[in-house]
């Protein structure tokens, strides 16, 4: 191998890699610009948020946190706060956390919940919205 063939690969890797993390960052923009005007559409229609928990990696117990929100997945493993802040609801949870609780901190927001899971365990954000506060959106 030529050390231009070497030369083209490395620019092409490096140039997919730079477009790939420019098509995330634009997806993770669009999933927050949604999160908040779903926390400010769902404030102004009276959806009650509750207190978000984590749960435990293999279903090991539950934490409490201060977060005030509403779960985005029907397993409650993600959630957004009122704030319009995305969380993922799962860690690995010591006694401790269990006994005190836990503070998960915001997570840049898939537009996909659950990609590359098994299938079914996927749900597009969009749906998930519409699932708590059907036709927010209108409004």
């Amino acid at each position: 191998m030529s050390d231009d063939w070497v030369q083209q690969r490395t620019e092409a890797a490096r140039v997919h890699a730079e477009r790939l993390r420019a098509r995330q960052d634009a997806e993770h923009a669009q999933a927050d610009a949604m999160l908040r005007e779903f926390a400010r559409v769902a404030a102004s229609r009276g959806l009650e948020p509750e207190d978000l928990q984590v749960k435990g990696y293999g279903g090991r117990g539950t934490a409490r946190t201060d977060i005030r929100g509403w779960y985005l997945r029907q397993d409650r493993t993600a959630g957004v706060s009122t704030d319009g802040d995305f969380h993922v609801l799962t860690a690995p949870l010591t006694l401790l956390d269990r006994v005190r609780g836990v503070r998960p901190e915001p997570q840049k927001p898939p537009l996909v919940l659950g990609a590359g899971g098994k299938d079914g365990d996927s749900v597009d954000l969009a749906v998930a919205l519409e699932r708590l506060l059907p036709g927010w959106r209108a409004g």
